[in-house]
């Protein structure tokens, strides 16, 4: 292991990419991706690194990338996330394309094997979480955070495969006691990204990032399911001169969350330097609430779960497909995502330009 912006992790070298793995809290992140003209390394990492808060969840002092989240959200008995975004990985498996890493996660019982790969000519991480031994219902998910602190307002273009209901977070994501400030309408209803409520009237367009700075927001999109025709959904933003996308199985993971982070929360360790950050959050929870009110079931009527039920003699597979493309100048938000055959993907924008990237789609295919 070697440190990397305080935490000691694990480094993965392939022709296509490098990519760095905490051993506290499996944040991945920096990953560096060798695309033919330049290198590119989408993830954010927290603007305090290295620093250490002792007296905060392990993970804010090691926040970074993207790691798993069992439960999402807070939780009675645990840090936030669960012990897999705050507790020690080991690391059990290495080869030339992988790393392996395995925990017992004290909090809730669970034990998960964390598997991160790289297939050959192919700049994508395949991301695979094998739980076992976990009793009850639970939420969980993935959370990427990208870093468009770099880029002109509303430079980067934010889209999601079609969803069927989505709502601004129900409750104040902002905690006014601290001074925290958030722009859109608490528990607005919406059915274009392109005009959202804002909490002083109007609405905003939430595919064009960075905006609306020194604000915290949350949203939640429920993916429409998969078809044969489509067998995943995506999340995908347009940066510059290239594109980040990720591709899920909405049975698994059913909705997708933004947190739009520009600069909404002024107390330590955050101090109003989180700007720029968007997490792309692919999630089996009730947005960011804790476990016992996901476990309420608030989205029945909706027909949208909010946790899952796990058995103990069971195994469990969630996988995930984190990549990225070169992208023409004038490529717009993205429209579509959709296979082209089993080993690549056709991409469009929603000006009908598109690009074709090799990618073995079907690791996260519905079966």
């Amino acid at each position: 292991m070697q440190d990397v912006h305080g935490e000691p992790s694990h480094h993965l070298a392939t022709p296509e990419l490098d990519l760095d793995l905490t051993a506290r809290g499996g944040h991945l992140a920096p990953v560096v991706f060798h695309l033919p003209d330049r290198d590119i390394s989408p993830y954010a990492l927290a603007p305090w690194l290295p620093e250490e808060y002792p007296d905060q969840p392990a993970l804010l002092s090691v926040l970074r990338g993207d790691f798993l989240c069992l439960p999402f959200g807070g939780q009675e008995n645990g840090p936030p996330h669960g012990d897999p975004a705050n507790a020690p990985w080991q690391l059990t498996g290495e080869t030339e394309r992988s790393l392996t890493l395995y925990q017992k996660a004290f909090d809730s019982g669970g034990a998960i094997q964390k598997t991160i790969s790289v297939r050959p000519e192919q700049h994508a991480l395949f991301v695979e979480h094998q739980i076992s031994n976990l009793e009850g219902h639970f939420s969980y998910g993935t959370h990427p955070i990208l870093d468009l602190s770099h880029l002109n307002e509303g430079q980067g273009r934010i889209t999601t495969s079609p969803f069927h209901w989505a709502s601004v977070f129900t409750d104040s994501f902002a905690n006014l006691d601290d001074g925290e400030t958030q722009s859109l309408k608490i528990g607005a209803r919406f059915d274009d990204l392109k005009s959202v409520p804002l909490n002083d009237g109007g609405t905003t367009d939430l595919t064009r990032y960075p905006a609306r700075p020194g604000n915290d927001d949350l949203v939640m999109m429920v993916n429409k399911a998969a078809t044969q025709e489509q067998p995943f959904a995506w999340s995908a933003a347009v940066l510059d001169g290239y594109l980040w996308f990720a591709l899920k199985n909405p049975a698994d993971f059913p909705a997708t969350l933004f947190w739009i982070s520009n600069g909404g929360r002024p107390t330590a360790p955050w101090n109003g330097r989180h700007t720029g950050r968007l997490g792309i959050e692919e999630v089996c929870s009730h947005f960011c609430h804790g476990v016992d009110i996901s476990r309420e079931d608030r989205l029945a009527e909706e027909n949208i779960p909010t946790t899952r039920e796990f058995q103990k003699d069971q195994f469990l597979s969630l996988k995930m497909i984190q990549a990225v493309a070169p992208v023409p100048d004038n490529f717009g938000p993205v429209k579509s995502i959709a296979p082209l055959d089993e080993h690549s993907v056709t991409i469009t924008d929603e000006n009908n330009h598109f690009i074709e990237v090799s990618l073995d789609w079907t690791f996260v295919a519905s079966q």
